[in-house]
């Protein structure tokens, strides 16, 4: 049974660092993408960073490049997002996401939800002003 689990979240001043592990299990995760998104109140789930399964190539939401990080341990099974320079609009749920179905390839990332099939249960990132 595949699990994700997210962990780093937690309250920082704007301006601020956090750094969010997701640890997998249940599989080896190594030949397979992984991805961050992010849900705020009220508002879409919506992409925030994808790395492919060799950590070679990464995609960023906007909002996020040059301030976020993804990278992958792929003999650990866990992938991390270095969050730098953290702004009050980036309040949200976080949370990590794995594709293991084969899927089209997209040269821009793979940026839907549905482009993934399973998630970790959410860690919350809240940024003070």
């Amino acid at each position: 049974q595949v699990q994700l689990v997210e962990s780093g979240g937690g309250l920082v001043q704007a301006g601020g660092s956090l750094r969010l592990s997701c640890a997998a299990s249940g599989r080896t995760f190594s030949s397979y993408g992984m991805g961050w998104f992010r849900q705020a109140p009220g508002k879409e789930r919506e992409f925030v960073a994808d790395i492919r399964w060799s950590g070679g190539n990464t995609y960023y939401a906007d909002s996020v490049k040059g301030r976020f990080t993804i990278s992958r341990d792929n003999a650990e099974n866990t992938v991390a997002l270095q969050m730098n320079s953290l702004k009050p609009e980036d309040t949200a749920v976080y949370y990590c996401a794995v594709r293991i179905r084969p899927r089209l390839y997209k040269s821009s990332g793979y940026r839907d939800p549905d482009d993934y099939d399973y998630w970790g249960q959410g860690t919350q990132v809240t940024v003070s002003s």
